[in-house]
């Protein structure tokens, strides 16, 4: 961000963007990694709150005074838009003094309609449009293209390679998986909205001999759009992150998921040089995508995964048209490295279990007695980035070096410091 006025960092993680509401309360969990983009002047508008050893932490590594900070804690409020929240909490005039009348302007992690009425509400931009207005006339192509079925259909009209698919209501699932089966050996199902891999299912055909049914989850009720696909034999997931803005698409990085049926456990960045096909087809795709948000009156960070098959050749699997899992980290990456002469680190984000609870200071008194805590004058180390897990055993941290390989040294390391079940 370059911006000189102040930011209010509102960290919707709970929006109907990406998930149905009633479904996405695990996510709020995530919004402590927002601290990091902080700067002297700016407010946090948090739905959970940090602790003040990490928030300590965050301040002595970015160099930003405390005090020059406000930091809004907003109660829990249950499955709601985080803007309702602060309503229901009595907070919106807090935050509207302090953001003040200083050019201020918004920066949600998800741009919905909900959050677009908080910046109208309290009379602040968002950011990067220079109106609200501008924003919310981006609105309807960022809903379309966070849902499957959207995503789907788009890329299909930009060339993307796609697995064998098609999308279809609830009821039919069913049908379309065995209809798909007859071709492929398996297929996963999808929800129309859903993030982290929520809901989604794998299915073979022995599943569904003998008359057995499909179950799915309830997320998107009775009528609700899902994709049905090919299940790819897949060696990789991989993903580009890129940023629309008024000189075009440029891509940011790229890098691989690290997924556990589906689901999102970690990522590395970059891709190595062995993934240069793959990569050159996720910037042709990500710039084509770039190209059609832009028509449409889109402006900031967005993604693209692809599943990468044994084959090496790579499937466009969905888009994320908002500030994704890696945009944070990678913001925070490029912060705290940014005054090393070295080229850009290699750096991961992962979460491992300790086998016994610790509070943050204990985690972190680990880290700097084997040396493995983030260095700022070696721009490289451990970055416990996500506070301490409500369970204390949780623990989200990234690593930052010189080199894929360092990266993968540091993280073997750090599992025996802080003692991972499994490492």
């Amino acid at each position: 961000m370059t911006e000189t006025g102040p930011i209010v960092v509102f960290a919707n993680f709970l929006s109907d963007l990406a998930v149905d509401l009633d479904e996405g309360q695990m996510l709020t969990t995530w919004a402590p990694r927002k601290a990091w983009l902080l700067r002297p002047g700016d407010v946090f508008v948090t739905p959970v709150p940090l602790s003040r050893e990490f928030l300590r932490y965050v301040y002595d590594l970015t160099g930003v005074p405390p005090e020059s900070v406000a930091v809004v804690e907003v109660p829990p409020a249950g499955a709601v838009p985080l803007a309702r929240a602060v309503r229901e909490a009595g907070l919106v005039e807090q935050v509207r003094a302090l953001a003040g009348d200083r050019g201020a302007a918004l920066l949600p992690t998800a741009l919905d309609a909900a959050a677009i009425a908080f910046a109208r509400d309290i009379g602040i931009a968002v950011h990067p449009y220079p109106t609200v207005e501008a924003a919310e006339a981006a609105l309807q192509m960022t809903m379309l293209l966070n849902t499957k079925t959207g995503f789907r259909e788009t890329a299909g009209q930009l060339a993307m390679r796609l697995p064998a698919g098609r999308m279809c209501r609830r009821p039919e699932v069913e049908g379309a998986a065995r209809d798909l089966l007859r071709d492929h050996e398996r297929v996963v199902v999808k929800p129309d909205r859903s993030a982290g891999g929520h809901g989604m299912r794998f299915v073979s055909r022995d599943d569904l001999r003998g008359g057995a049914s499909l179950m799915l989850d309830t997320v998107g009720g009775p009528e609700g759009l899902w994709v049905v696909e090919e299940c790819l034999d897949v060696a990789e997931s991989v993903s580009i992150q890129l940023e629309v803005s008024a000189s075009g698409t440029r891509a940011l990085f790229s890098g691989a998921m690290r997924t556990v049926q589906g689901s999102f456990t970690g990522y590395a960045s970059p891709l190595p040089p062995s993934g240069a096909p793959v990569a050159d087809a996720l910037e042709e795709w990500g710039t084509a995508l770039g190209r059609h948000l832009a028509d449409h009156g889109y402006a900031g960070p967005f993604g693209l995964d692809a599943l990468v098959d044994t084959e090496g050749v790579a499937y466009a699997s969905e888009s994320n048209i908002r500030r994704t899992a890696t945009t944070t980290p990678h913001a925070m990456v490029t912060r705290l490295t940014a005054g090393s002469a070295a080229p850009p680190p290699a750096w991961s984000v992962a979460k491992g279990s300790t086998r016994t609870p610790m509070d943050f200071d204990e985690a972190l008194a680990r880290l700097r007695a084997s040396r493995l805590a983030f260095d700022p004058d070696l721009g490289e180390g451990v970055v416990l980035y996500a506070d301490a897990p409500p369970d204390g055993r949780s623990w989200r941290y990234a690593v930052i070096a010189r080199s894929a390989g360092d990266v993968e040294e540091q993280e073997t390391v750090l599992a025996e410091v802080l003692e991972f079940e499994g490492g």
